[in-house]
């Protein structure tokens, strides 16, 4: 019996090892097909360098706690290390060389994007206004220089200054607290001011806002990196400072070309007058406070709104304007078309004169991206390479984020690069396509006339697709009829609009700007009338609610995988889209939302709604945030209705998913509320003596954890604050000491 059991242990000993070694085996023709395959993809290696690069950028925004400088380099350099031992992924896996080559690269490269995200957070590093220890925001004496003037809609200015000195009360702060420098809203118009003024002006002051809920837009880490460390309000505009010494020479010298863009964008308003003229004054100089909300809102509906700030189309058409006039006027003089490589020509010209219009639109981030990316296309064209080319994007994108690894989280950026590289790849397998098959007939005119209309359709079909889950994520919503918009607008902005802007910048030295102008301002009439009549079509914007990072992640991951491959593998990256359009409509949404100071709180009624106690002019913004955020087009006025809420002097109550919620403006309304209620927002102070059967938030919580967002689960409430999604970061405010109570967790509470 010891020999037969002793037999079948070792016939199932063999029995497992050779299963495990047909696993191994598996396994290892499987890398090896891998390998293979990435080898006959080796061209386009290149193309995901941005991308992996990106990845390590994400991560480094993604970490709960700022790393140091070395702990942050420190992978950079062990990956270095393993990509040049080539050592494999496993003792016992051996995969090919160009499997592990490209492994070991990928996390090279990723790690060199973390690195480079902690050295870039260091050498913007600024001071940030402190908020006041009471809560409360007092008026400032700031000094400095004029950096930046943009004109209102409506009076006022907003100015971006260079901070020089600070006071309170007549008694400097220490220097070592003055932000870098502020922006702040005049309420009022003023002396005429110009960038290099140095200015006095007092302000109520604040620190960069936070997000408006957990994992919303954050505009000071934005500012962060602008070094912007304090945004408020004057009621008087700002007086010259006749005693401040000179500004610094770098100042000075962006003063100068600001004065320039000042002064060339009085002159467009003066012969164009209204909308039309603060629409081309957009166009030429980037000015664009000057548009009223109404016109932006209309462009915006219509999927117009990208023609109104200068970035690649516009970019596109003035250096394409520019090399066309050069190269037609060279060719039009045999000795020299004959004799010299005109059209390298044509491309420096070209890229001098988009670096002029770069100057002269106010080099804001979105005109340098686009400077950059038609800067390398056309020096392709002097290396005698193509021009459009994903290498050539690809090579754009690594460079910014080198520059600028804050871009990365920038939806232009993202939208911009999308909407690019689906292009490129579309028109590329289309060009092998009609290679492949051979066509040869030029058409005739009508031919011509609809290759040129189906391109502008295609283009913008390619470019919709592209950047709609972008939209979706960032800006919940959709433009239902951007493709109609798109095919009416974008010939009379690329045959009219943008060449008659040019050649108002060509006849502005001779004074001779008006009737280039005048050409401009029909064009733009006619923009603005297709923005309107497309915007007012019923259903022409769709609101979507928010969607989950990680469906966002994968359609975006199955777009690359889509754009950037090269043979039929890249079919794969169907698989991931199609799992994040799926896992789209999962997103969850929180039950409660409650504001800083507890002056808003949103309760979401049976129907899904949102129903809203406050909603006044300090929280209307944050409500609609919390609105958009839903996918709910109603107005903030609508839902600030209370209509859930039963409501006295002392407080008021709700039902959130059967628990009771209350809602105590006085002490008065504690002893019962700290007893029955299931959830407790105090508009004071919890005293010692409220305990309450549930979780109990207040005023100090809110002021050191921000917005509030509860969903209700199974009876047992899960809390998240908008400081728990953004950690401890330097563009976040100083933990501050706080009481601990047992429901409580560092990250996520829940009782």
């Amino acid at each position: 019996m010891a020999q037969v059991g002793g037999a079948g242990g070792l016939g199932a000993g063999a029995q497992a090892a050779g299963r495990g070694a047909s696993a191994a085996a598996a396994v290892a023709w499987g890398l090896a097909a891998l390998g293979r395959q990435l080898e006959a993809e080796q061209d386009r290696w290149f193309l995901w360098l941005p991308v992996l690069f990106g990845a390590g950028i994400a991560l480094y925004f993604a970490l709960p706690a700022e790393p140091a400088l070395l702990a942050a380099a420190m992978p950079a350099v062990a990956a270095l290390a393993l990509h040049m031992a080539g050592a494999p992924p496993g003792p016992s896996l051996k995969p090919n060389a160009a499997l592990v080559g490209v492994a070991t690269a990928a996390l090279l490269t990723a790690a060199l994007g973390l690195a480079a995200a902690k050295a870039r957070t260091e050498m913007v590093r600024a001071p940030v206004l402190a908020a006041d220890a009471s809560g409360q925001a007092r008026p400032l004496d700031v000094s400095g220089y004029i950096e930046l003037v943009e004109p209102r809609a409506g009076k006022g200015q907003r100015l971006t200054i260079r901070v020089r000195r600070v006071e309170r009360h007549g008694a400097p702060l220490s220097a070592r607290d003055w932000p870098r420098r502020v922006r702040i809203v005049t309420r009022s118009a003023g002396p005429t001011l110009r960038p290099g003024d140095a200015v006095r002006i007092k302000a109520v002051l604040n620190p960069p806002p936070e997000p408006s809920l957990p994992g919303d837009y954050d505009f000071a880490r934005a500012a962060w990196f602008r070094s912007l460390g304090a945004v408020g309000f004057a009621d008087a505009s700002a007086d010259i400072d006749a005693q401040a010494p000179p500004p610094p020479l770098s100042l000075r010298l962006a003063a100068a070309v600001a004065r320039v863009r000042q002064a060339i964008g009085e002159r467009v308003v003066a012969a164009l007058p209204g909308q039309t003229g603060a629409i081309a004054n957009a166009l030429i100089t980037g000015e664009r406070g000057g548009i009223s909300e109404a016109t932006n809102q209309a462009f915006r509906d219509s999927g117009l709104f990208h023609i109104l700030s200068i970035s690649g189309l516009h970019m596109v058409i003035m250096a394409g304007a520019v090399f066309v006039s050069i190269r037609l006027s060279l060719a039009a003089i045999p000795a020299i078309a004959l004799r010299y490589p005109i059209k390298k020509w044509s491309a420096v010209g070209a890229m001098l004169g988009a670096f002029g219009y770069l100057m002269i639109s106010g080099a804001e981030f979105a005109t340098v991206r686009s400077y950059i990316m038609i800067s390398i296309m056309l020096l392709a064209v002097l290396l005698d390479r193509p021009a459009l080319a994903l290498r050539n994007v690809a090579l754009a994108a690594l460079a910014i984020l080198v520059l600028w690894p804050e871009s990365l989280l920038d939806a232009g950026f993202q939208m911009s690069f999308a909407a690019v590289v689906a292009l490129v790849a579309t028109y590329e397998e289309l060009r092998l396509r009609r290679a492949g098959s051979g066509a040869g007939v030029q058409p005739g005119w009508f031919g011509r006339l609809l290759m040129f209309l189906g391109g502008i359709l295609t283009t913008t079909l390619v470019a919709s697709l592209a950047v709609a889950p972008f939209g979706i994520y960032h800006f919940h919503n959709t433009q239902l009829f951007a493709m109609l918009a798109n095919l009416l607008a974008i010939p009379i902005c690329n045959f009219i609009v943008m060449p008659a802007a040019l050649a108002t910048l060509l006849a502005m030295p001779l004074g001779l700007e008006v009737a280039p102008l005048w050409v401009m301002g029909l064009g733009i009439d006619a923009m603005v009338w297709c923005a309107e009549a497309v915007a007012g079509i019923p259903g022409a914007v769709g609101r979507v609610p928010a969607i989950p990072t990680l469906a966002f992640g994968l359609i975006v991951a199955g777009g690359l995988w889509v754009t950037l491959w090269g043979t039929r593998w890249r079919l794969i990256g169907i698989v991931p889209i199609a799992l994040g359009l799926m896992l789209a409509p999962a997103g969850q949404r929180p039950d409660l939302l409650i504001a800083r100071g507890a002056g808003l709180v949103a309760v979401r009624t049976a129907d899904g709604k949102l129903s809203a106690l406050g909603g006044g002019r300090g929280t209307s913004f944050e409500l609609g945030r919390w609105l958009e955020h839903d996918g709910d087009a109603r107005p903030p006025t609508e839902v600030a209705k209370a209509s859930a809420f039963r409501c006295d002097a002392h407080g008021c109550i709700a039902e959130v998913k059967g628990m009771r919620l209350a809602v105590a403006r006085s002490a008065a309304a504690l002893r019962d509320d700290c007893a029955l209620a299931g959830i407790l927002v105090l508009q004071l102070t919890r005293p010692r003596t409220c305990r309450s059967v549930g979780p109990v938030i207040d005023v100090d919580d809110l002021a050191r954890h921000g917005v509030h967002a509860l969903t209700v689960e199974g009876g047992k409430v899960r809390i998240a604050t908008v400081a728990d999604a953004r950690g401890h970061r330097p563009w976040t405010r100083k933990p501050v000491e706080r009481r601990v109570r047992k429901w409580q967790s560092k990250w996520t509470r829940a009782w």
